[in-house]
């Protein structure tokens, strides 16, 4: 494959994945036609037909329905985990990265310690004690997701403040506000774009599988992982409505990667020297 044509090729591929399931999810009322979490037990475990696309499950509920509106839940999360996780994690890492010493070394220490415990399980400890809902969710996941994003911003900022333009704003009396926020920050944007992209996969993964475990969003949100989990149940009887929530997760998460893919190298400056 051509090196130059590769990225635009993930690009174009992860976007068109990532806009078409934005767009489900976006839609859902219109696209879904029926409510997810409607009963009809007369109707349960209907193989996939011209009603219903995906079949029922063992509730009579339409399958197709639940995939679209749990789309919604899935990029809503995943959103606001990486917004809140990377705000954070900006914050942090241009603080340690641009101060240095004795605080650097500390902030360091504290997301050593974030890092020493396995994200999924942290979150799920978390939810545990907060309780299942959507917040308390979006909440334990973006406590433990900001570490990556601290790291990553604060090796770029011990780069980026010894940079010819950083020490002439310095020189001429910017203070250090502005300097980050004005000629550091400017320069991370792409970095952090990436990484979001990333996480955004690596959270959909957490969220399914926190919903399948019982410890996600509330039983009366639809969810992939939730329905993964009730359609093990009868995964002989109706493998379609297990296979439904799995593909979906696994095509969102391919969306992403390849975005995440496409974009790093765009972005990759040793890249950007070989063109």
């Amino acid at each position: 494959m051509n090196m130059k044509r590769g990225p635009k090729i993930f690009i174009f591929f992860g976007t068109l994945i990532v806009g078409a399931l934005f767009f489900m999810a976006l839609f859902a009322p219109i696209l879904a036609g029926m409510d997810p979490n409607e009963m009809d037990l007369k109707n349960r475990l209907i193989p996939p037909s011209f009603t219903h696309p995906f079949g029922t499950d063992e509730n009579g509920s339409d399958v197709f329905s639940k995939i679209v509106y749990g789309a919604r839940v899935s990029l809503m999360v995943a959103g606001s985990v990486v917004f809140l996780s990377a705000s954070l994690g900006l914050l942090i890492g241009s603080f340690a990265g641009y101060k240095g010493g004795w605080v650097d070394l500390t902030l360091m220490r504290l997301i050593d310690v974030v890092y020493a415990f396995p994200g999924f399980l942290l979150a799920l400890s978390l939810v545990a004690v907060l309780g299942p809902s959507l917040k308390n969710l979006i909440i334990a996941m973006s406590l433990t997701g900001w570490a990556s994003f601290a790291r990553l911003v604060r090796g770029e900022v011990l780069y980026l403040r010894q940079k010819e333009y950083v020490l002439s704003s310095r020189a001429l009396g910017a203070n250090p506000l502005r300097e980050i926020v004005f000629h550091i920050w400017p320069n991370l944007f792409g970095i952090l774009f990436v990484q979001a992209t990333f996480a955004m996969a690596g959270v959909i993964i957490a969220e399914s599988g926190l919903s399948f475990l019982g410890l996600g969003v509330p039983a009366t949100t639809p969810s992939w992982g939730a329905l993964l989990s009730s359609g093990r149940k009868v995964l002989f009887d109706a493998p379609y409505v297990s296979l439904s929530a799995g593909i979906s997760i696994m095509v969102l998460v391919l969306g992403f990667n390849l975005l995440g893919d496409g974009l790093r190298d765009v972005f990759d400056p040793r890249r950007q020297l070989k063109g």
